[in-house]
């Protein structure tokens, strides 16, 4: 018996979600193509009822639209959806990285630096999984300093629409995160809260940049 690549929880269908729409950003689902409840159900290894109820969720988002007697179609993606995403995200961060600035101590800023070199290890190492759990972490622990709960949480909302794996995958990314997250660290160092508050926006300007660069690779757009 094949072993379910997601466990069984009351959140399946989120997870499903996350699947589905980690697949529509990255451009493995194109526009107009169809998202087969069976396939998928086998693919993950779970029931048909979490696929439905995570396409009802993401045609709520807007990613995909319900076709009478023929399913859930992929809806339309354009350039202009990946920088509004990314600007929105990088406003967001750039917010509370700023806030951050404001209070971060001395022990905060070198346990920054020790997240960042947990990610130039996994970045050394070439380990996407790695990667991407030390970039979260480092930007989690700058939102925490902050302390905006509800504005972190509608930033948490908005990065579910970033491929983290696509980004995590790419060795020129990760060098450049390490790069950006170092200058950064500076730059709480000096209190400079401009500094911080651009730093932070740029990583998120990069991330659109590359993301829609792959997207016209792939053809999305051809």
């Amino acid at each position: 018996m094949a072993t379910p690549l997601l466990r069984r929880r009351p959140q399946l269908s989120e997870e499903v979600a996350g699947h589905i729409r980690r697949q529509i950003m990255s451009g493995a689902l194109r526009p107009g193509s169809f998202v087969r409840m069976d396939e998928t159900a086998a693919e993950l290894g779970v029931s048909a009822t979490p696929v439905r109820e995570a396409l009802v969720s993401l045609r709520g988002e807007g990613l995909v639209e319900q076709v009478p007697h023929r399913g859930y179609r992929v809806g339309e993606l354009d350039r202009g959806d990946i920088d509004d995403i990314f600007w929105l995200q990088g406003t967001i961060a750039s917010k509370l990285a700023r806030r951050a600035a404001r209070i971060i101590t001395s022990t905060q800023i070198e346990h920054l630096a020790g997240l960042n070199s947990c990610l130039r290890d996994a970045v050394v190492r070439a380990d996407p999984e790695a990667i991407e759990s030390c970039e979260f972490e480092f930007h989690r622990f700058i939102n925490k300093i902050a302390g905006g709960t509800k504005l972190a949480w509608f930033l948490f909302g908005a990065i579910r629409y970033t491929p983290a794996r696509l980004y995590a995958s790419d060795p020129t990314w990760g060098e450049e995160s390490v790069r950006s997250h170092d200058v950064l660290i500076a730059a709480f160092g000096r209190r400079d809260l401009d500094a911080v508050g651009e730093q932070m926006r740029r990583q998120f300007v990069d991330g659109a940049e590359r993301l829609i660069a792959h997207l016209e690779r792939v053809g999305l757009w051809s």
